[in-house]
């Protein structure tokens, strides 16, 4: 008994052609050094080649189609595993697949700056593709009806997949064709589809009559079950207008071939009623399925066939059996058997696949790498500050001391070699003109700053009050997810740089005044050793260089150099400590499918920076011990000198200490400049991303627009109501109004044709023309044409568009400047880290909670 087998195939969504190239570019420039970057650049361009094959052509109906579309995306699952898709700023826009337009143009789209939203419409025209490929495979080949079972339940595990995921993907309602309850309609026609070709490939291999009898039954129930979400009210309309009826017909028709195959069940245990019964349920079948379908061939064969096994058995029954033929609805219900199955989704579609960005680590790994930099930057910052407060406290408590001047001057005449080395050293540093140099560029980095941050906050502010305006001149109609939604996390970032940047002009303040409160004794060591000489009072002592006291001080001098080459030196260790966590990282990823970030950086951390930090701890120990020592000697040193000048002493020390903030104001500024450099570096960053998101939702905004216009413009504006009774002419005064000239032509951007409009009114002879009433025939009416009582605004947009945008992506961090930084001291010489770094993190799409960028088709 054959069955011919006639499938669907779902028609898929098609792509609107974007740019790919500027902005991924711009992404791998923002976020990865210069040598990695050539690297990634050719596969970007291999990227888009790939994206251009897979959804911008037109692939035919066959297998190696599919592999086409299989590539692209599996590496749109590699890169979104390694950059979170809402970082990638492309306004990618998608058709609905169901909707076919009108003559008036457009059709249903939706555009969604994500990479999970174009992961999520490829991942449909697979499954779209698939059900083609099955619907076109011959069904007298045993091995294509093989592959074509295959390919549908493989369609059907897609789109059960994407019914779950859709909506986390989105973060706001998909076009009519990725709703969940389409999804899961179409998701039930190709299990149903599955079963069938199952079915029929049982049937043409003659398997036995209770094994299709019961595939059979199980397809009549598919098919039900695919006909109740097919007829739903919210979705029934977008089918094609053949599928409810044929989706009907062959759930009638599968009830009646169960019916069929079980009657021969029942034939070959002689149970004539039985067999007469299910023969006859059979028949009503077959000729419903017809009538369902409205097509007279379908299952005509198997109408046939059964007519002739009825009439074969009501005779046999007449004149041999004599059995009572059952109610139909007494009878037992036919086993069944669910062969087809949704098809889980694969890790990968592609067996030939190849990442392009393979040397690109996971999310989780670069989180981790993030939160490990940033323990181990504030690690550093914290002891490279304790080093240098230490260090600034006895600089101070030496300076009050007038050490070690004041054992180099025992003879009152000459400069002190210390004093004369430091006037040297800041003779070779520039001097006081360096200083001021410096001092003077730092208004123009950080305007440079200022200005850079005004006009990432001024793209915001335009995107923002540009969506509010449309909002409320279009109300309900405007459906895109609202700016402040989705720009808390650039408004948040914003917010960081702009408390960076009030903390550095405060910093800079500060070094201006203790510039100036120690100008002086700084222009004096910039003049040269020669020049202090002159200006150091003189003075007398009774006491020479061999005084124990002196000697004391002496040793206790070198001590003290000796302690602070010592942090020089722990400073640089800290400073270049590095352990490539990287591998680490990986490691445990692959093996624990997890990464305890905090426990595996606590212990990277002990180990490496572990004995650095003691060597602090014992270097500040240390230095306690040393001043405790140095002012017992100073004392014994007070007591035998005699007759040392007070003026002078007092010179020395405030020498001594110009020079202490003359080093310490020279490394601020050098690392003050690098911090507004680098700051300059990131702001630039920053104003990228924020332009690239302006602009993906300037793209969101005309197609929104497009498209509500274009709903407008096609809609029907209804009759004229009919003219009051006092408008009318008196009887047999009633003229026929000249015909009127044809409407102006259609423009959604200058108004609405104007409305038919009633007879002129005209007055009575001898009256006064009735007030308000429209000009006689023939008359030329004033601005003939123009818009009147248009039902919508002539100015769809009503405000200007805004200006300068650039491909940029979406921030999830805020990055700040590396390393230690002056600008952020707690305490002088106290480095902290300038803002803490917050390592970025694997949202819920899109970052800090907010969803991701989209676009509505017209309301219906």
């Amino acid at each position: 008994m054959s069955v011919s087998l006639e499938t669907f195939g779902v028609p898929q969504k098609k792509a609107s052609d974007i740019e790919i190239l500027k902005p991924l570019k711009n992404l791998i420039t923002s976020r990865y050094q210069t040598a990695e970057q050539e690297s990634y650049i050719g596969a970007i361009n291999e990227l888009a080649k790939l994206r251009t094959n897979a959804v911008a052509k037109n692939l035919e109906c066959h297998e190696s189609s599919l592999d086409v579309v299989y590539r692209y995306y599996d590496q749109i699952v590699a890169l979104e595993s390694k950059i979170p898709p809402s970082e990638i700023q492309i306004p990618f826009k998608w058709k609905d697949a169901f909707d076919k337009g009108s003559i008036f143009g457009g059709r249903i789209s939706l555009t969604v700056s994500s990479l999970s939203y174009e992961k999520v419409c490829v991942l449909f025209n697979i499954a779209a593709m698939q059900s083609q490929v099955a619907a076109a495979k011959n069904a007298d080949s045993e091995e294509e009806m093989k592959l074509s079972a295959k390919l549908f339940q493989s369609a059907s595990g897609i789109f059960s997949h994407l019914k779950t995921v859709v909506y986390s993907a989105l973060q706001q309602d998909p076009t009519p064709d990725l709703q969940p309850e389409t999804l899961s309609a179409l998701a039930a026609l190709m299990l149903a589809q599955a079963q069938e070709v199952i079915t029929v490939h049982a049937i043409r291999g003659r398997k036995k009559d209770a094994i299709i009898a019961k595939l059979c039954a199980q397809c009549e129930d598919m098919y039900g079950e695919t006909l109740k979400l097919f007829q739903r009210e919210s979705i029934k309309q977008l089918w094609d207008r053949e599928w409810i009826p044929r989706i009907s017909g062959k759930q009638s028709g599968y009830a009646g071939l169960a019916e069929y195959h079980q009657s021969r069940v029942c034939n070959s245990d002689k149970s004539v009623g039985e067999e007469i019964a299910r023969l006859n349920k059979g028949l009503e079948m077959f000729k419903a399925a017809q009538a369902r379908s409205g097509d007279l061939t379908m299952f005509a064969d198997n109408l046939g066939r059964a007519k002739n096994c009825l009439d074969e058995a009501v005779k046999d029954n007449d004149f041999i059996y004599h059995e009572r033929v059952p109610d139909v609805k007494s009878l037992s219900a036919i086993a069944k058997a669910a062969l087809a199955k949704p098809t889980p989704l694969p890790e990968k579609f592609s067996t030939t696949f190849t990442d392009l960005f393979e040397t690109l680590v996971p999310v989780s790994v670069q989180q981790a790498l993030v939160a490990y930099d940033t323990r181990k930057q504030e690690l550093v910052s914290s002891e490279i500050g304790h080093l240098r407060e230490s260090t600034q406290l006895l600089n101070s408590i030496l300076a009050s001391l007038n050490l070690p001047a004041a054992i180099e001057d025992v003879g009152g005449e000459k400069v002190p070699q210390s004093l004369r080395e430091k006037s040297s050293s800041v003779v070779e540093l520039g001097g006081c003109e360096a200083l001021q140099k410096m001092i003077s560029e730092l208004p123009d980095l950080l305007t440079r700053n200022k200005e850079l941050l005004e006009e990432c906050e001024r793209s915001l502010k335009e995107e923002h009050e540009s969506d509010s305006q449309l909002r409320t001149q279009f109300k309900e109609r405007w459906t895109r997810t609202p700016s402040e939604n989705l720009t808390t996390t650039f408004q948040t970032n914003a917010q960081k740089y702009r408390k960076v940047i009030d903390t550095a002009m405060s910093a800079d303040t500060t070094i201006r005044e203790k510039y100036e409160s120690h100008k002086e004794g700084m222009e004096l060591l910039s003049a040269g050793p020669e020049n202090i000489a002159g200006a150091l009072p003189s003075a007398s002592s009774t006491t020479d260089g061999s005084d124990p006291a002196v000697v004391r001080l002496k040793k206790l001098m070198e001590d003290v150099e000796t302690l602070k080459a010592e942090r020089d030196a722990i400073e640089c260790e800290l400073k270049s400590a590095t352990v490539d966590m990287k591998n680490v990282f990986l490691n445990a990823l692959a093996q624990d499918g997890a990464i305890n970030e905090q426990g595996m950086s606590a212990e990277s951390l002990g180990r490496v920076f572990g004995p650095l930090q003691k060597q602090v701890k014992e270097s500040i120990e240390r230095q306690e011990e040393l001043v405790k020592n140095i002012q017992e000697a100073h004392k014994d040193f007070s007591h035998a000198v005699s007759g040392a000048g007070g003026e002078r002493e007092a010179m020395m020390k405030k020498l001594a200490s110009a020079y202490d903030n003359f080093i310490e104001l020279r490394s601020n500024l050098t690392e003050g400049t690098k911090f507004y450099n680098d700051l300059t570096q990131l702001l630039v960053n920053f104003q990228t991303k924020i332009n690239d998101f302006c602009f993906a939702r300037r793209t969101e905004k005309e197609e929104l627009l497009r498209d509500l216009t274009q709903g407008l413009a096609n809609q029907n504006l209804g009759s004229a109501p009919n003219p009051p009774a006092h408008h009318q002419e008196s009887a047999g005064q009633a003229k026929s109004p000249p015909p009127r000239p044809p409407p102006p032509a259609l423009n959604p951007y200058q108004g609405a044709p104007q409305m038919p409009q009633a007879p002129p009114a005209q007055a009575p002879p001898g009256q006064a023309p009735i007030p308000g009433a429209p000009p006689a025939a023939g008359a030329v009416p004033p601005h003939y044409g123009a818009p009147q009582n248009l039902p919508y605004p002539v100015n769809p947009t009503g405000m200007p568009t805004p200006q300068g945008y650039v491909y940029s992506s979406y921030p999830v961090y805020t990055p700040m400047p590396q390393g230690y930084n002056p600008y952020f001291q707690q305490q002088p010489g106290y480095a902290t880290a300038p803002y803490p770094q917050q390592p970025y993190t694997a949202y819920p799409f899109p970052p800090q909670g907010q969803p991701p960028q989209q676009q509505h088709w017209p309301p219906q």
